[in-house]
């Protein structure tokens, strides 16, 4: 009966976003891109793929940043397309996939400011999936009260600066400590709004964000690492939720070296062997690597709207395998072409 009303109004979307998952490459197309010698090869490949002709109207000799912006492109068309196709709450939720995206590039936008960039340049590097109409407007902003009432108060990300207005000047520190602010109530308010989706999609979404959550503080405590925040600031920026909250996050916002915060990555099991380099795998890719076991679970379940979470991020996955090909080629640096993360 749930299957039957989720159907109702999401059912295309939701094998639209499967016929995507589909197109996905793999192993065997992984295996072809990785024996090109040129990046020319690379494109004819790839023009075998779900990627079609994406690369037909580039001219040579082809660059990997190209190529990355090429494929990028194509993900979000399918997403505006999707969104387009979509009924509440499912509207909603993508909505709150952008959200995150806002974040970074508010970050990015404020960072560049502060450093006294070119506006077109910032501007450029700006996530697509991240774009307001106020988002240039940015730039004229000297601290984090106008910075709030000129520009953010209409947008989504509005209610979530209300634990920012106390911040200092904007420097580089009080920037970061803004985004992971921003983040930390965004998760939470995101993770509130999946607990009241309809089961498996509540469930699925949960276990994905609670990951989200704890790959952040990971970060946090590792960036924080050597700086002059205090342990009560730091615990201040860990979202509530995730596996290492709310114990390992109080622990993580006291280590001072790294050998303390792996003895406390240790305790959940699944993290253990996140700072394992034995095989050549940075902290990141062990993340990324995690993340895609979680995809690719989210999958196995039908009537669910987990699947464009767990769509988005194996596309984004896939499209740095493909940029970590290509520069491996560009760069003659064949011995570490395979080093990408497995998708499906």
């Amino acid at each position: 009966m749930e299957g039957l009303y989720f159907n109702i109004d999401a059912g295309f979307i939701e094998g639209v976003v499967r016929g995507y998952k589909s197109g996905l490459l793999s192993s065997a197309q992984y295996i072809n891109l990785t024996q090109c010698d040129t990046l020319e090869d690379l494109k004819l490949q790839l023009s075998a793929t779900d990627y079609g002709n994406f690369l037909a109207n580039v001219p040579s000799p082809l660059a990997t940043s190209v190529l990355q912006e090429k494929a990028s492109q194509k993900l979000y068309e399918e997403f505006h397309y999707i969104r387009a196709q979509a009924t509440e709450p499912l509207a909603k939720f993508m909505d709150f996939i952008t959200y995150g995206y806002m974040i970074d590039n508010v970050a990015l936008m404020i960072t560049g400011t502060v450093h006294e960039r070119d506006r077109a340049e910032i501007l450029e590097r700006c996530h697509p999936l991240g774009w307001f109409d106020t988002l240039p407007t940015l730039s004229v902003a000297t601290d984090i009260d106008s910075l709030y009432s000129t520009v953010l108060i209409d947008t989504p990300l509005a209610p979530y600066f209300k634990d920012c207005l106390s911040a200092d000047d904007l420097d580089d520190m009080n920037i970061e400590i803004i985004r992971n602010t921003l983040y930390k109530s965004y998760l939470e308010d995101f993770a509130n709004f999946c607990s009241k989706l309809p089961s498996p999609s509540d469930e699925i979404m949960l276990r994905l964000l609670n990951f989200e959550a704890d790959k952040r503080s990971l970060n946090i405590a590792l960036n924080s690492l050597g700086t002059e925040l205090t342990p009560d600031v730091k615990v201040k920026l860990l979202p509530s939720l995730g596996k290492l909250y709310p114990t390992f996050q109080v622990q993580l916002s006291r280590v001072e070296d790294m050998e303390s915060l792996k003895g406390i990555v240790d305790n959940v099991l699944e993290f253990k062997d996140f700072f394992d380099t034995s095989n050549e795998k940075t902290l990141e890719d062990h993340f990324y690597q995690y993340e895609m076991a979680l995809c690719r679970d989210a999958f196995t379940q039908q009537f669910t709207i987990s699947t464009i979470w767990a769509w988005i991020k194996s596309k984004e996955q896939e499209i740095r395998n493909i940029t970590w090909i290509a520069e491996c080629i560009a760069q003659n640096q064949k011995n570490r072409i395979d080093n990408y993360i497995s998708v499906f």
